[in-house]
């Protein structure tokens, strides 16, 4: 019988810390008190107002006796095994300190998918830092992540001949009740002409290193990455959660992130977001369409079975709780930047 041990996490409880506490942070903070494989340690705070605060007071659980930190000297010095990393802005010069001071970093920012796809000066500075912390670092979330990664991994294992994968993402967003991030982040209520490149840019950057990650393990490099897109304009003004969208105003959008090799598409995400159904493109409920063509063709749906008015308070469960379960993988993990395909499979300690 062979022996499997040394592919699985050691069973040992690590101390981690939980570096901001936003929507994804806040429900990370709380996986981790309540996790019974892992102590929090630190926490890391960005606002005044914050700072000083019990963790259990920043989740909703019961005081912990750790209090929110402003300084990533106080993070460095708690005898932190891993950093799950969740701030609005990746600094580069932060997570180099972390890695290159021993500690471990799992993170929901999008930077560190795959490797090759990184500057090259930034990749240097980030493995020279876990060089010398004999320390990794891991992104992933719910998508990209997940559904681009993991899931698609976990379906070609059944194919021995790969023709074209396909994500499809659909979120219904009339009930989210976010105005920055729908606003301010995703254009919506925005000028169609001004938000369309932007957000055609954005996700190209952020699911296309997911794209060149899967094929490389597979064997099939991609030639190129290519994005397009298209917004629709709201029919009349539309009230939704966030506030009001105008009549001509962007209210949903759709964005295609195509890998391409030899000359056609082998992988594609897209993404269907939208706060009205009123558009002439197919829109579902929130959730994702996944087929796989290949000599074991897959039709999936993967739907979300949460009333929109609750989705807001449920769907961080899905980026977060991903980081979470990955920690234990990334502290056993060889040095440097470690992908999906790196690491074994995330399975989760209930």
């Amino acid at each position: 019988m062979h022996d499997n041990s040394s592919l699985l996490p050691s069973p040992e409880k690590y101390r981690v810390a939980q570096w901001a506490t936003g929507n994804i942070g806040t429900r990370a903070l709380r996986a981790v008190v309540e996790h019974p494989s892992l102590t929090l340690g630190a926490v890391y705070v960005h606002s005044d107002d914050k700072a000083g605060a019990d963790a259990g007071d920043l989740c909703g659980l019961a005081a912990t006796g750790i209090t929110a930190t402003r300084r990533i000297e106080d993070v460095v010095e708690a005898g932190i095994d891993c950093v799950l990393y969740m701030p609005r802005a990746c600094d580069i010069d932060e997570v180099c300190w972390l890695l290159a001071s021993g500690i471990n970093v799992v993170t929901t920012r999008g930077e560190f998918h795959h490797p090759a796809s990184m500057n090259p000066d930034v990749r240097a500075r980030v493995e020279a830092a876990c060089a010398i912390g004999d320390s990794s670092i891991h992104s992933t979330g719910s998508s990209p992540g997940f559904v681009t990664e993991a899931l698609p991994l976990v379906l070609t294992s059944i194919q021995r001949r790969l023709d074209h994968l396909a994500v499809d993402e659909y979120a219904d967003l009339s009930q989210r009740d976010s105005p920055g991030l729908l606003f301010d982040v995703m254009g919506f209520g925005g000028d169609p002409d001004t938000v369309a490149q932007h957000r055609i840019d954005h996700l190209r950057e952020s699911f296309g290193p997911s794209l060149r990650l899967v094929a490389d393990g597979l064997g099939l490099p991609l030639d190129d990455v290519v994005a397009s897109g298209e917004l629709a304009a709201a029919p009349r003004a539309i009230t939704i959660a966030a506030g009001v969208i105008d009549e001509g105003t962007v209210a949903a959008q759709r964005v295609t992130v195509s890998g391409l090799r030899d000359g056609r598409e082998l992988l594609r995400f897209r993404a269907t977001w939208y706060c009205t159904t009123d558009v002439d493109w197919e829109v579902r409920d929130t959730g994702w369409h996944v087929t796989v063509d290949g000599d074991a063709p897959l039709d999936i749906d993967i739907r979300f079975p949460v009333p929109l008015e609750r989705m807001a308070s449920v769907s961080p469960a899905y980026t977060a709780n991903r980081a979470v379960n990955a920690v234990a993988s990334v502290c056993a993990a060889a040095p440097g930047i470690r992908t999906t395909v790196d690491l074994p499979q995330v399975v989760a300690a209930l």
